[in-house]
This record gives structure tokens, sequence and C-alpha cells, in this order.
């Protein structure tokens, strides 16, 4: 009975044995998946990082490109804005000439007798009245070099 006692713990110690090694063969495999992970990993990891500086200094080329935009515009927001004003008294001295003239013309017109004759006379009398008026006075100041 001695042998058939040590023969049964060694047969059982002989399969534990392969089962451990079995299992080590199992853990090898998936230690060398794990390290293709690690491997795959890591490079995924390093391409991330080199998108996201890429992406960081694209951001501060794009804050530089809007700080110079909105200086350029605040600039050229100022001149329009000088330049609408200055437009708005050209406008302002124009309507006060063309009045002035309006008033030469209607001063320098013959008085007519008859008030419908008279009516239809002064209309086209004072536009051409005005149109010369304002002929002339686009040759004088043509004359003293004022004009643009």
């Amino acid at each position: 009975m001695n042998h058939f006692l040590g023969i049964a713990i060694e047969s059982l110690v002989a399969v534990l044995l392969m089962l451990t090694v079995g299992y080590c063969m199992l853990l090898n495999k998936r230690l060398q998946r794990l390290k293709a992970d690690e491997h795959s990993l890591k490079a995924t990891i390093g391409e991330l990082i080199t998108a996201t500086e890429i992406a960081e200094r694209a951001i501060g080329g794009l804050k530089h490109t809007v700080r110079d935009v909105n200086e350029h515009l605040g600039s050229q927001l100022i001149a329009a804005t000088q330049m609408s004003a200055h437009l708005k008294g050209q406008l302002a001295e124009g309507d006060g000439v063309i009045r002035r003239l309006s008033r030469i013309a209607s001063a320098a017109r013959p008085a007519a007798v008859e008030p419908e004759a008279e009516a239809t006379a002064a209309r086209v009398s004072s536009a051409k009245a005005v149109a010369a008026a304002a002929q002339a006075f686009s040759e004088r100041r043509r004359a003293n070099g004022l004009a643009a």
C-alpha cells in the first residue's frame, strides 16, 4: 500500500505540475498581448501629444491673427468714422451753396406779368440759372486750384 500511496501522491503532483505549466503558458500569451498593446498605446499617446502640440501652435497663431485683425479693423473704423464726418460736412456745405445759388437765381430772374407763364418760366429759368451758377462756381474753383 505504501507504493500505491506514493504513486498516487506522485501522480497528483505531476498533474498539478502540468496544470501549472499550462497556466504559465496561458499567462505568457496574455503578457505578450499586453506588451503589444502597451507598444501600440505608447505610439498612440506619442501621436496624440504631437497633434496636441500642433493644435496649440495653431491656436497661438490664430490668437495672434485675431489681435492683428482687431487692431487693423479698429484703425479702419476710426478712419471710416472720420471720413463719414468729413463727407457729412461737405454735404452740408454743398446744400448751403445750392440754397445760395437758388436765391441768387431767383433774385436775378425778371418779373413776368402772367402768373401761369411766370411759374413755368420760373421753373425753366430757375433750373437754367442754378445750372449756370453751378458751372460758373466750379470754373472759378478750378481756376483757383481748389477743385478736386
